[in-house]
């Protein structure tokens, strides 16, 4: 549908018909003498052709109507799409410190390390996210941005997949990745910033401490929720046989709990693929997404389609009365010699 933003500008329209119909200026009046009836004919067929529209007012009037038309500002509405309001600006800040290559989970019933089950899971809850601007970090001994937010859940589930271990440094920086998601979660409404953090050992890197970042993260309205991954027992192989060890004993569960509950989180301790899958489920529970849609209709100007139309026409007028100007000038030298 065509909507026009100024249509008062139509007024313009006839302008050149009511140049037309002036009366003419009024001329010094001078004798003609013709040597013969056949060059006085011939005066009087191009005086009346004058008078006739012809290309070249054809497209003056064409360029005019299309620059009046442009002054309108028109603009074309769309067709009416269904659009999810953003919800919130959530980042997930995602451990990727060497220990995370410890095969203490299971994905299809088969080993998996701590970092396939956290993209498998994040997967899912990536992709149920829709109306959130979703961001990943990623932290090791530095933490980094490996995604901005973005609506596009798709492309951020993908940069996801492609987290490896060791890409951040073999150690865990958990201030610095909190640090670095307040940042990227500045100047947003104060009541739907979240980070989850998702670790499996203890501060051991990075230039800030975490509860400093804690306490600027509750400063700025960032709610943090943590969860420790990692399973409490694990047989493993040595020399003298079979034994069983607790592969999350680096965890600091203490610091993870007082994160969360400094900035108004949840702690969630995920001992197995499906603990996580727990935890992401609980986590759309407490941060849920936006459930009603709008409409909304895509805006499309035309002002600069009809200007760009309006020059071409005068273009072509100016052309067409050059060239109608030279073969009046080669007919005259015709009628002269």
């Amino acid at each position: 549908m065509l909507e026009l933003t100024w249509p008062w500008f139509l007024w313009l329209l006839p302008v050149p018909l009511l140049m037309y119909f002036l009366p003419e200026s009024k001329t010094n009046t001078q004798a003609i003498w013709w040597n013969n009836t056949e060059q006085l004919q011939h005066y009087q067929d191009h005086k009346a052709a004058a008078k006739r529209p012809t290309l070249k007012y054809m497209m003056l009037l064409a360029a005019w109507g299309l620059l009046v038309t442009a002054m309108t500002q028109p603009i074309w509405l769309g067709e009416p799409t269904k659009v999810t309001p953003s919800g919130r600006d959530l980042l997930i800040a995602l451990d990727l410190s060497g220990s995370m290559q410890v095969s203490d989970m299971t994905l299809n019933d088969e080993p998996a390390n701590r970092l396939n089950a956290a993209k498998s899971v994040l997967a899912d809850f990536i992709e149920a996210r829709q109306g959130d601007r979703i961001g990943i970090i990623v932290f090791g001994s530095k933490a980094y941005l490996q995604a901005p937010l973005s609506f596009d859940t798709h492309t951020i589930n993908q940069l996801v997949q492609e987290a490896q271990i060791g890409f951040a440094g073999e150690q865990t920086a958990i201030g610095d990745a909190i640090g670095l998601g307040i940042k990227r979660l500045e100047d947003k409404p104060s009541d739907k910033k979240v980070l989850i953090l998702m670790t499996d050992g203890a501060n051991t890197a990075g230039r800030v401490q975490p509860q400093q970042a804690a306490a600027f993260a509750q400063s700025q309205n960032v709610r943090i929720h943590t969860i420790g991954i990692g399973a409490d027992s694990m047989v493993v192989q040595s020399f003298f046989g079979a034994k069983v060890v607790n592969p999350s004993s680096d965890l600091d569960e203490t610091l993870l709990r007082n994160i969360a509950a400094q900035t108004g989180g949840e702690y969630f301790r995920a001992k197995s693929t499906q603990d996580l899958q727990a935890i992401y489920q609980t986590l759309n529970d407490l941060e849920p997404t936006p459930d009603e849609a709008v409409w909304q209709r895509p805006l499309t100007s035309l002002f600069h389609w009809l200007s760009l139309a309006s020059m071409v026409c005068l273009g072509l007028s100016l052309l067409v009365g050059r060239q109608l100007a030279w073969r009046q000038r080669a007919e005259q030298t015709g009628d002269d010699a």
